[in-house]
């Protein structure tokens, strides 16, 4: 208990726990239909571009933030593109996109000699929260949360069968945009927390994890969220306890409880 006193007796602890409870929120909430999907490997992608686009915005001496939200942006209506109009498939550009991208930021990082702690960015960094990254995750947040509340019907229909949703009159491309919207600015945000190569848990793991009880849309984004929320609280505690990285913890967390679930599935079915 004295620990936990002095573990948020530090400021930097504090905005951590609410940047990162908003951000594993947004995470869940955004990667429902991409998982549902099975293009839950968008967020993986974008990652990289994030980490590529941080190296230069740093290389040129500018505020990375503000300079990777619009490349990913970018980057996200690239596989977009990609994925609907090219002999190219979707997966395909990801790969592409990632391995380049990462190459591309440890290469300009090298060559520059900019003096930056890579692996801050690979693996994330809970001391480079601000309250900038607060703020912007509070927005991010509110503007899911008002999406979902709207748009929940077509929501539903765009996961589950596009082109029955296209049928309908769901403009699906201006929701398909949206989503890589808030998916680009959900991986940038949270790359500060857990790092480019992790964050892309957070997006996947919380509805895997949900899945293995629930069948339903809503009990699935539902449960993900709180299974979101619980798994990084616990993560961000346990590395403070045991001085592990915190990315990975938070990890480690979300791998553990998918697993005693799809066991207790197991048991439960037998």
């Amino acid at each position: 208990m004295n620990n936990l006193i002095e573990m948020f007796s530090y400021s930097f602890m504090i905005r951590a726990l609410i940047a990162g409870v908003m951000i594993s929120l947004s995470a869940a909430l955004v990667g429902t239909p991409l998982v549902l999907k099975r293009n839950s490997m968008l967020g993986d992608g974008l990652s990289h571009v994030a980490f590529g686009a941080f190296a230069l915005a740093i290389a040129l001496n500018l505020t990375p933030i503000w300079i990777a939200i619009p490349i990913v942006i970018i980057a996200s209506f690239f596989i977009l593109k990609l994925n609907s109009n090219s002999k190219i498939h979707g997966d395909s550009a990801i790969a592409v996109l990632s391995a380049s991208a990462l190459a591309i930021g440890t290469f300009i990082v090298s060559l520059t000699g900019a003096n930056i702690d890579i692996n801050s960015y690979l693996f994330g960094s809970i001391l480079s929260i601000g309250n900038n990254e607060v703020f912007l995750s509070l927005i991010l947040l509110t503007i899911i949360i008002t999406i979902y509340i709207i748009f929940h019907n077509k929501i539903f229909a765009l996961t589950f069968d596009e082109k029955f949703a296209r049928a309908i009159g769901i403009n699906t491309k201006v929701l398909n945009a949206v989503f890589a919207i808030l998916c680009s600015v959900l991986i940038v945000l949270g790359m500060r927390l857990v790092g480019a190569l992790l964050i892309s848990s957070l997006i996947i793991f919380p509805t895997l994890s949900a899945q293995t009880i629930f069948k339903s849309f809503k009990s699935v984004t539902i449960a993900g969220a709180i299974l979101s929320i619980i798994a990084f609280t616990i993560g961000l505690i346990a590395s403070y306890l045991l001085s592990t990285p915190t990315g990975a913890t938070i990890v480690i967390v979300n791998l553990f409880t998918l697993l005693v679930l799809k066991l207790l599935s197991c048991l439960i079915k037998e």
